[in-house]
């Protein structure tokens, strides 16, 4: 019997975030940034459903050593989203990006906008509004 192929284009990714607290990750994962828990596997891992991906947040001792963005979501209101995370403790990242000018704590370019903010381990997370929304 041949085995069929499945593109990997195809296919959902799923982003893995290293933590040292999951404790603390799970209070901003969950009522930071809105995620539901879908499954936990014994205190070291906790998986959260992000539309139609999924998130896996487990403990780690080599947490907060990624200095790149980890994890982008699409948003259709990048304002809104700003304003909302900032209202519930968020410190929103500036960076100094050719052809980007910074409005607020939001970076915006012809065709993007894009916000960057850490978890409390320092992944680097980011929203993202094309032009015209999403």
């Amino acid at each position: 019997m041949e085995q069929t192929y499945e593109p990997i284009a195809a296919l959902d990714a799923v982003a893995n975030l290293a933590v040292k607290d999951l404790r603390r990750a799970r209070k901003f994962y969950e009522e930071t940034l809105g995620l539901k828990p879908v499954h936990e596997e014994g205190g070291e891992v906790v998986v959260y459903r992000s539309g139609n991906s999924t998130v896996n947040v487990y403990r780690s001792d080599y947490a907060g050593t990624n200095q790149a963005t980890a994890v982008t979501w699409t948003v259709g209101n990048i304002e809104e989203v700003v304003k909302v995370l900032r209202s519930r403790g968020v410190t929103f990242e500036h960076y100094d990006m050719p052809g980007m000018r910074l409005e607020g704590d939001i970076h915006v370019s012809s065709g993007v906008k894009v916000a960057w903010f850490k978890d409390p381990d320092g992944n680097i997370l980011n929203l993202i509004t094309p032009e015209g929304g999403q």
